[in-house]
């Protein structure tokens, strides 16, 4: 019955009571656990952390007394249900993002199981270890500072589970851990610059695969001008010599080829890939004039972008052929790599195949019957080159617009752009002229990539946002090869000279939903400079810190004397090792020989029983000062009251809890107690021997 009753209750008979954790360690634990949940907010789902958060508040309300913690078989339930949920939202996917996210509800679970010390030390590493795991999804610098912040309270909770009673105990435990963290950290950095950046033995990937780049391999009328409301940044270059003019930054990403539908997708899809990592320290040693460094953001796709005629330095993308470079991997972090312009690749030479010929002139069968109409009657009057002057004449003289609110495009979308709305962004206008070239029979194509670029803090590098999303036309001609055409040029001249901020000036629709993004307010100078210091700050953690890897660690030692190479370092990281821990001996040694000196009652205590040992009186194990003080007194009557008064002192000293101004106090006066038991000794001896018991 008692069993049953337990159940019911919400407690297991043989559950331990859950007050045996202080209530300031379960604070710190808490608080730990809810500062590693933060860089992972963005991808768990919103019921794994509403679990988290009742589970841990669960926990929080049976340490006051309020609720009682489930028993076992409430447990269980409560396990199978939420594993049930999980299972359901995963829906077969396993991936490092699937498999992290079962682990915060395992440690959600672990709250309900949390009654002892020994749960406690359970639950300290179990958190430690998501730390770690924090690293794999969020890698920018405040993220850092805020995991090892959570790092720091679960040490002071550490601290607070040990010494409950210990006055001042948060304040004397953060300076504690000050005074750690300044003792190793330049070990710490030492390691760091010199242990050896081996790749890791295996590779998998962090996510499902699900885009995160901001554009995708597909084009419908519309889908950037959403992309358009994003500043989140897409990547930052850097550059060996002048950047290019703003007008001149096309960053080409991917080519859409293939119109299915009002639908614009790549004919040849890229095949699967085996899991694995980028690597994501490419280029090395200083620039030269004609190359830059792009520290790309986390994408889960292959594309990297560039511009045109550039080639491939580092050796973690290669030429993917069209003007295009891919990695071998999906970029499931931040990657940095390095290409090189090289304006003379001019393709003039070159003719297309008839079949390719025929991929870039697909057409459905039917739609848009005023917008073939135009190009039947431009390719009658006109060679192709002047075709596509003629498109953009109209698109520059007559009124059309660039807009950030286009309105929906009913079926046969292109003509309602061209004859009817002519209101649009670069996806329709994109769409629209690389269909009438194709009907016009010039081989086409639409490009997807960034336009634009803004300087960084001190013009170090050009910072590429996902509002600079862009799509323009190439079209093949005689002689020339693919040539750029961008009719949101010709429209809207602004866009690509200035960017969309001017571009949106009189619309007033630049980030009009972005209220928290820096960007939306260019017109507060403190801001935007504010922003542009933080952006620094991470771009060199990103660059310097994160991304400091094999290559990145050879070129560092190269430029030591005596071209340091792997061995050499090897040799370098296990010297500063053994040398850390001679080091850390030695202060720990002499740490300990000044704490005995400054120890001056143990000192003196331990002089008394010398003298017992000297007066025949050995020290027994465990015996208490007044015992030792009686037996003396019996040998040596002379020094019995002494004895005893020493003994008293000692006793004060340790059940009283002194201060250390007492502490002084009472070895000083048991070193003249000590001196005069040899006096009183000396003169016992002397005048009458009295017979020594053992």
């Amino acid at each position: 019955m008692s069993r049953l009753a337990g159940f019911f209750n919400g407690r297991s008979t043989s559950d331990t009571p859950v007050n045996t954790i202080p209530r300031g360690a379960l604070v710190w634990l808490i608080g730990s656990f809810s500062l590693l949940l933060l860089p992972q907010l963005n991808r768990l789902p919103w019921w794994l952390v509403a679990a988290c958060a009742v589970l841990a508040g669960w926990r929080w309300l049976a340490q006051s007394g309020r609720v009682r913690l489930p028993g076992r078989w409430l447990r269980t339930g409560i396990m199978l249900v939420l594993i049930a949920v999980y299972i359901g939202t995963v829906q077969g996917r396993f991936t490092v993002d699937t498999a992290a996210s079962f682990f915060v509800l395992a440690v959600g679970l672990k709250w309900l199981e949390t009654r002892s010390a020994r749960d406690f030390y359970v639950l300290f590493f179990i958190l430690v270890y998501l730390s770690a795991v924090n690293f794999l999804f969020q890698q920018g610098i405040l993220w850092a500072i805020l995991t090892f912040a959570a790092i720091g309270c679960l040490l002071i909770g550490l601290q607070v589970l040990n010494a409950p009673d210990l006055p001042d105990s948060m304040k004397s435990g953060w300076k504690r851990l000050g005074l750690l963290l300044v003792k190793t950290l330049p070990v710490v950095v030492l390691l760091f610059v010199f242990f050896p950046r081996m790749a890791p033995l295996w590779s998998v990937p962090l996510v499902s695969g699900e885009a995160r780049s901001g554009i995708s391999d597909t084009m419908r009328p519309g889908d950037i001008s959403n992309l358009a409301q994003s500043s989140e940044r897409a990547f930052r270059v850097t550059f060996g010599g002048a950047p290019p003019a703003y007008r001149d930054r096309y960053w080409r990403g991917l080519i859409l080829d293939y119109l299915d539908g009002e639908t614009w997708r790549q004919r040849d899809v890229e095949s699967y890939q085996r899991p694995g990592r980028v690597a994501v320290d490419g280029g090395v040693g200083a620039l030269a004039s004609n190359q830059y460094d792009v520290l790309m953001e986390p994408t889960d796709q292959r594309w990297a972008f560039s511009l045109e005629n550039s080639m491939a330095v580092s050796d973690n993308v290669f030429d993917a052929g069209e003007d295009l470079f891919r990695f071998r991997r999906p970029a499931d972090s931040a990657v940095r790599y390095r290409l090189a312009v090289e304006p003379g690749q001019v393709r003039s030479n070159q003719e297309l195949s008839p079949a390719v010929r025929q991929r870039y002139l697909q057409l459905p069968s039917s739609a848009n019957p005023r917008a073939r109409e135009l190009a039947d009657q431009l390719a009658a009057a006109y060679a192709p080159d002047q075709v596509v002057n003629e498109l953009m004449t109209r698109f520059r003289e007559q009124e059309y617009f660039y807009t950030l609110r286009p309105p929906a495009m009913p079926r046969d979308g292109v003509d309602a752009l061209l004859f009817d709305e002519k209101r649009g962004f670069c996806a329709h206008y994109a769409g629209a002229a690389t269909f009438v070239f194709r009907a016009a029979g010039i081989p086409s194509r639409v490009v997807i990539g960034y336009q634009g670029g803004d300087a960084g803090a001190g013009d170090e590098y050009l910072i590429v946002r996902q509002y600079d999303a862009h799509a323009w036309v190439e079209v093949w001609l005689e002689g020339r090869g693919w040539v750029r055409v961008d009719p949101t040029a010709a429209i809207a001249p602004s866009r690509i000279e200035f960017g969309l901020r001017e571009a949106m000036a009189e619309e007033g629709s630049f980030l009009e939903n972005s209220f928290t993004s820096p960007q939306r307010y260019g017109d507060l100078a403190m801001l935007q400079w504010a922003s542009l210091q933080l952006d620094r700050i991470n771009y060199h953690w990103q660059r310097w810190v994160v991304g400091y890897q094999g290559q990145s660690q050879m070129n560092l030692m190269s430029r030591l004397p005596g071209g340091i190479g792997m061995r050499e370092l090897g040799y370098i990281t296990a010297g500063l090792v053994g040398f850390a821990l001679l080091v850390a001996g030695l202060v720990s040694a002499l740490s300990m020989r000044r704490g005995a000196r400054q120890d001056g009652f143990r000192r003196v205590v331990s002089g008394w029983h010398r003298l017992c040992e000297q007066a025949g009186v050995p020290v027994r194990s465990g015996e208490t000062p007044g015992a030792l003080a009686d037996r003396l007194a019996q040998a040596r009557p002379a020094v019995s009251d002494t004895a005893r008064i020493f003994a008293r002192t000692v006793n004060s000293h340790y059940y009283n809890a002194p201060s250390v101004k007492s502490e002084g106090e009472d070895a000083r006066r048991l070193r003249r107690l000590l001196k005069t038991m040899k006096r009183q000794l000396r003169r016992g001896d002397e005048s009458d021997p009295v017979p020594r018991t053992p």
